[in-house]
């Protein structure tokens, strides 16, 4: 390892096992050198930055080793300097409003302050343990000093265990309690899935993919409910696909985790239907949409008077009940324009509700967007994330492959993922990189983009 590269990788090893010592590193040190940083560092200091991302610590090294590449200015103290502050400020907001609790009148403010107490409480009590033990730190260090060798001997075990805390408060604990899951993330989820290019082989797709779904959800233990769906042109029984299908998954974190499913994906196979073996591209579109199950009085995201009801006769499949019953349901939202239709039900009371569910979910989902794209435009530099990309996963049946264009990732392995039982490995990938993301974003202009 070359003696500037080394430096850093020293720097970064010292900053994560909490031992205060980092180096300021040279700004040409930082642009080259540092392609397999991350392995320098575990090879030579036993640094855990290149481990498998299943620690929650892991988005910070990351962080790290990808500002070193790009030629950040930022060196390891300057952004050990940032964590800390960071989690400093955090802290002290948490301080603030445990001291403004007790004097609080005001009902609304109250349950604000609740919620932020609530929220930062974690860290807060994770930050006084980091306190705690470097306070301990430097008392034992000064009995290293001591005449008594037992003493010393007792001493230096107690540094040892201190610095093992300290590491992994440093390294795991506080960055993961620093970018904390967003509000969304765990609401249940409002899955839209529809055939893009391709006819019969994009909706038998859609059908493949809502199936993965669904095994995933229930994997978890999550409850799922086909809310509409619209049969392809080979016919209405299993397997001869979907045009289109909304699915409703109920469960703690199910939104935190499709979330990442949204956007195009595109299916590369041989159709049954083609007798020269060639191999089709077909796509279809996925979008995702979180779900609030409980609306109180104060909830401003949709008013009733800005909402257009139309009630219709079903069309389609169905007999006379469709055919004489005004079951049908059309909810349009004035101020948007955003429309819902629902038909799937007998039931113009279920239309009704599910079509209300949908609508709240689509001018959620709108509002997040807005807020998103909010915060980037007050920012000073460009930070990337993986907010809707257009083509974000393909499925190679010839090569039995699956790449996710997003990060990079490609696995083999087609049925594993499709029968949702590998797709856990490939969304917690993808969470591992917005944490990155989102660290990256915080060490180097202060700011967390969120999820």
């Amino acid at each position: 390892m070359k003696p500037c590269t080394r430096r850093l990788a020293q720097s970064i090893c010292a900053l994560q096992r909490g031992s205060g010592i980092a180096t300021a590193v040279p700004r040409h040190t930082l642009r080259r050198g540092t392609a397999s940083l991350e392995s320098q560092a575990t090879a030579s200091y036993g640094c855990r930055a290149s481990s498998f991302p299943s620690f929650p610590g892991h988005a910070f090294c990351t962080s790290v080793a990808r500002l070193a590449k790009k030629g950040s200015h930022v060196a390891a103290k300057t952004t050990q300097d940032t964590l800390l502050s960071a989690i400093e400020s955090k802290v002290q907001e948490y301080q603030n409003a445990v001291a403004q609790q007790s004097g609080e009148t005001d009902v609304e403010t109250q349950i604000e302050l609740a919620r932020v107490v609530k929220g930062l409480e974690p860290l807060a009590g994770a930050w006084q343990e980091y306190m705690d033990a470097k306070s301990a730190m430097a008392e034992a260090e000064t009995l290293l000093q001591d005449s008594d060798p037992a003493m010393r001997s007792l001493a230096s075990e107690e540094l040892a265990a201190l610095e093992e805390q300290m590491s992994e408060l440093l390294q795991d604990r506080l960055p993961a309690l620093l970018l904390p899951p967003s509000s969304t993330a765990a609401l249940g989820a409002m899955i839209e899935l529809k055939a893009g290019v391709g006819g019969d082989e994009a909706a038998l797709f859609v059908e493949q993919v809502m199936r993965m779904y669904t095994r995933y959800a229930q994997a978890k233990g999550w409850r799922t409910e086909i809310l509409s769906k619209t049969a392809g042109s080979i016919g209405t029984g299993a397997g001869t696909g979907l045009k289109d299908v909304t699915i409703k998954v109920d469960g703690d974190g199910a939104f935190g985790d499709f979330r990442f499913e949204r956007g195009v994906h595109r299916v590369q196979r041989v159709p049954a239907t083609e007798s020269a073996g060639r191999v089709h591209t077909s796509t279809i579109a996925v979008v995702v949409l979180p779900v609030m199950e409980k609306v109180d009085a104060s909830d401003d995201l949709v008013h009733e008077k800005d909402v257009k009801t139309e009630v219709m006769r079903s069309r389609g499949a169905g007999g006379q009940h469709v055919n004489k019953t005004e079951s049908a349901v059309r909810l349009t939202h004035i101020p948007t324009g955003i429309t819902v239709s629902m038909q799937d039900s007998r039931s113009q009371h279920q239309n009704k509700a599910w079509a209300w569910q949908i609508l709240r979910a689509r001018l959620l989902d709108q509002r997040l967007v807005q807020q998103a794209e909010d915060r980037r435009k007050t920012r000073q530099s460009q930070v990337k994330g993986m907010d809707r990309s257009d083509k974000v996963r393909t499925y190679n049946f010839p090569q039995d492959r699956i790449t996710d264009h997003r990060i990079g990732l490609t696995l083999t392995g087609i049925d594993a993922v499709l029968e949702g039982e590998a797709l856990e490995n490939v969304i917690a990938q993808l969470k591992e990189h917005q944490r990155s993301l989102r660290m990256e974003s915080l060490l180097e202009i202060g700011e967390d983009i969120g999820d």
